[in-house]
């Protein structure tokens, strides 16, 4: 076999598109191998009188039935071998399933043939190296701090009946009635309903109502209720004011009923680290999906549309799947959530936008910064899968390497060293434009262990790597999934 490789411009509805036609020659020696199993296939389902399923030679099949059959079945069936190798042999990123076109061997001679391949494109990311995220600040505020301890001093307040106007935060008991067009409205109308002022639970307006309002007051107004769009007629009667009274905290009540601290300096340092924590975690979680939101708004060319459906039909698929495994249906999900297909398909096809621009720009880091993958690499990332799947390394790579693979794992880890680029790299500041420590986004410890995240724009789970049946061949195979899925944790 022999082939060659050439750029091919795209169309004018799609510029966008990158190609290349891949030329295939076979020579007729070695495509007659390929009829004799043509005609070995044949004779597993042709039956003639004196030869077992599956034994008659082929000089009786071709005698019987000609050779053009056996022909036009090796073409189905050795074309895609060929095409594989060829796509191998050039390096050629398939993202798309190739345009065949057999120019010649149809009846004798050698096979030729064309294959139109999209490929992915090479992007620019320009600036990569100066970007700046902004995180939420890892560090408690004296206001934060202050109002986790009015939460918990609240705890232990105690409502007392006030003779005065009612303000905004009184603890307020009403009767109340609520009508449309003479019918009740439901849910709006009971007695002895006590209520703290300022908390919007009504309608808008109907907290400004009630301010400036007395014992015995009855109180008239329209409002539409909240989660309605009709107006509604209100009846309140006020019948009790009350104010919540709160301890006075000092280092004997923290004592007292903060049961781990002695003093209210010790309380609020714990509250202090508690809130901090918190605000870390909240950091961390959003620092990968802000660094890479960034990179993605850095490519200005549009996603290939091949990606992209590759990427939604993986995304649909385990949806569906992770739907099933719960015992519901799509259909079941979409009607309690108020979606119809088309909105929650388009969703997902936002998710694989940016996805397919992500893969594009990874990419393009990892080859501007010369980022490598040598086989301590490769080594490590089957070691991986393999405790993630619960097999032996061992038997992972042989799967890879069954299912022609290798290249695509290899694209992600260089992938991965790239978005541990990006995260080294990148500024990180508070929403006051100070910088965030780095280390503490990363989680490394004192001993410098670094951080752990998903691999950039691949997901293993649920792959089987025990089986070596996966057809890899055919070039037919879309191994774009990249950004599926993927959950870069801390």
């Amino acid at each position: 076999m022999k082939s060659t490789i050439e750029p091919v411009e795209a169309a004018d509805e799609a510029p966008a598109k990158k190609l290349v036609k891949l030329s295939v020659t076979v020579d007729p020696d070695e495509f007659d191998r390929d009829v004799d199993q043509a005609f070995r296939k044949i004779a597993r389902e042709v039956k003639l009188p004196g030869f077992r399923a599956g034994k008659a030679p082929r000089r009786v099949l071709e005698a019987r039935i000609g050779i053009s059959a056996a022909r036009e079945q090796a073409l189905r069936d050795a074309v895609p071998v060929y095409l594989s190798n060829a796509v191998r042999e050039h390096d050629v990123d398939l993202i798309a399933t190739p345009e065949i076109s057999i120019t010649s061997g149809t009846e004798e001679g050698p096979v030729e043939f064309d294959a139109t391949c999209e490929v992915r494109p090479e992007v620019a990311v320009p600036g990569y190296g100066g970007l700046r995220v902004e995180l939420p600040n890892i560090t408690a505020a004296e206001s934060d701090i202050d109002a986790a301890v009015t939460t918990e001093v609240r705890r232990h307040g105690a409502l007392a009946d006030v003779e005065r106007a009612i303000q905004s935060g009184d603890h307020v008991t009403l009767t109340l009635a609520a009508t449309r067009d003479g019918e009740a409205v439901p849910g709006l109308n009971t007695e002895g309903w006590l209520y703290e002022v300022g908390q919007g639970w009504v309608a808008p307006g109907f907290d400004g109502e009630l301010l400036g309002a007395s014992v015995g007051d009855e109180l008239t107004f329209t409002a539409v209720p909240n989660g309605t769009s009709e107006e509604a007629d209100f009846t309140v009667n006020v019948e009790k004011v009350q104010e919540m009274v709160l301890p006075e905290v000092d280092d004997a009540w923290v004592s007292e009923n903060i049961g781990e601290f002695d003093t209210v300096d010790e309380w609020r340092a714990s509250l202090a680290d508690k809130l901090g924590t918190q605000r870390l975690n909240q950091a961390r979680s959003q620092f990968v999906e802000r660094a890479t939101e960034a990179l993605v708004g850095l490519v200005e060319t549009d996603a290939p549309e091949a990606m992209v459906s590759g990427d939604l039909s993986a995304r649909v698929q385990n949806t569906v799947q992770r739907f099933q495994e719960q015992g519901i249906s799509l259909d079941q999900w979409l009607q309690a959530t108020g979606q119809d297909p088309g909105s929650f398909v388009e969703a997902l096809k936002e998710q694989s936008t940016r996805a397919a621009k992500l893969d594009l720009a990874l990419r393009a880091v990892a080859a501007a910064e010369q980022l490598t993958m040598d086989d301590d690499d490769l080594n490590a990332e089957y070691a991986r899968i393999a405790l993630q799947v619960g097999q032996k390394a061992s038997a992972v790579r042989k799967a890879y390497e069954a299912e022609d693979a290798v290249a695509e794992l290899g694209a992600q880890i260089r992938k991965t060293k790239a978005l541990d680029w990006l995260l080294e790299h990148v500024e990180v500041v508070d929403a006051d434009g100070n910088p965030i420590d780095r280390a503490l986004l990363l989680d490394r410890d004192h001993a410098g262990h670094d951080h752990d995240h998903d691999h950039a724009g691949h997901d293993h789970e649920g792959h089987d790597h025990s089986h070596d049946d996966h057809d890899h061949g055919h070039a037919e195979h879309d191994h774009d999934h990249d950004g599926h899925d993927h959950d870069h944790q801390h």
